[in-house]
């Protein structure tokens, strides 16, 4: 079969990139101001990279690309997490979002992410920003697939957004964002799509959940307008299928929807949270103390909303964290050492504990 020029030269720009992500990641000078990472690796190089997340034996990644000589939205794919061996596992039809692994106590091996190719295979437009920074909420359903990206299985058909899905760690429940009902809540199903719950019920948008590695709580980000003109604000760009994630909070609850709790409050965007392994610290991006909300840094939190630490220190964004699943590791998203304006590439680190700070004297 002749193969056409422009897809050769596709074909040459991912074997190019795939080379560089496999042998060209060395470790990044060390930042004084990053006590918590030792070893910062890149793992990609070029594009728009986000939401790598761990599969849950520690030894890959699941992530969203968009990246040159691609198309122009994102696609997921997986990699080792020393970078190696990427490739695609969506259809390649339509905008995707969302990556995330069953975990490996579920048979056959598979995974999970959000798509808009069942409503349309090219890439929706982008968001008007006449309406200033806001997010659309595309026409996603949730579908699952193997390891290799065949044997699809859709797992939400209803009309409009249903996507952020993310699994319990015994596999049986999924927990996603949805406006089936009117309102951007919050969703339990079961792995196969089966007997949806919705989990909350107040208006605003409340998305962006993962488990606790006990599987017995959610952590979440939450905006609720206060006001009677915020949620005006809100209801208006809902009916064009925008949310403006400019006041974003770090909840918790279980995973029946019992027991809510507002862990911070900053009055920022705060977003992407994630437990520690332990249970009771969160991880999470805020663009907190920057006046012009512009820089967004990882942040950690105990789950009482006490001890909030800043974990990077690095111009620009830093999003997106997620522990390995024995808390040794951290993946994330960034603009460092970017080799283009705009490219956001996927980091691992080693995870430092710092000791606690000595008792003061005559204290034990």
């Amino acid at each position: 079969m002749k193969i056409h020029p422009t897809i050769l030269t596709v074909l040459a720009a991912a074997a190019a990139w795939t080379h560089v992500a496999a042998q060209q990641n060395p470790v990044l000078p060390p930042n004084p101001d990053e006590p918590h990472l030792r070893n910062v690796r890149q793992l990609t190089f070029g594009g728009e990279n986000a939401e790598a997340y761990f599969s849950s034996d520690g030894k890959q990644l699941i992530f969203q690309s968009t990246r040159p000589g691609g198309r122009p939205c994102d696609e997921i794919y997986t990699m080792r997490i020393d970078g190696s061996h990427v490739r695609r596992v969506s259809t390649g039809t339509g905008r995707t979002t969302c990556g995330y692994f069953f975990p490996a106590v579920r048979e056959p091996e598979r995974l999970l992410y959000a798509s808009t190719h069942a409503a349309d295979t090219t890439c929706p437009p982008r968001p008007d920003m006449s309406h200033g920074y806001v997010w659309a909420l595309y026409d996603y359903d949730i579908w699952s697939a193997d390891r290799e990206g065949g044997h699809l299985q859709r797992l939400t058909s209803t009309p409009g957004y249903d996507a952020e899905a993310t699994i319990s760690p015994d596999g049986g429940t999924i927990v996603f964002t949805s406006m089936r009902d009117g309102d951007l809540e919050l969703y339990a199903m079961e792995a196969d799509g089966g007997n949806v719950t919705q989990l909350t019920h107040e208006p605003g948008y409340d998305g962006g959940a993962f488990f606790s590695a006990d599987g017995k709580r959610i952590v979440y980000r939450a905006s609720h307008p206060a006001t009677a003109s915020e949620l005006a604000d809100y209801n208006a760009l809902l009916r064009q299928n925008l949310v403006r994630p400019t006041s974003l909070e770090i909840w918790v609850m279980d995973v029946d929807g019992s027991n809510k709790r507002q862990v911070t409050n900053l009055k920022a965007a705060s977003f992407a949270p994630f437990f520690h392994p332990d249970g009771h610290r969160i991880i999470f991006s805020s663009n907190n103390g920057d006046p012009r909300g512009r820089e967004f840094d990882l942040w950690m939190v105990n789950d009482d909303g006490t001890g909030l630490t800043r974990i990077t220190h690095t111009p620009e964004f830093d999003g997106f964290p997620m522990f390995s699943p024995d808390g040794t590791k951290l993946v994330f998203a960034s603009n460092r050492n970017s080799a283009h304006p705009g490219d956001t590439n996927i980091f691992i680190a080693d995870w430092v504990e710092t000791p606690p700070a000595a008792p003061a004297a005559g204290r034990r």
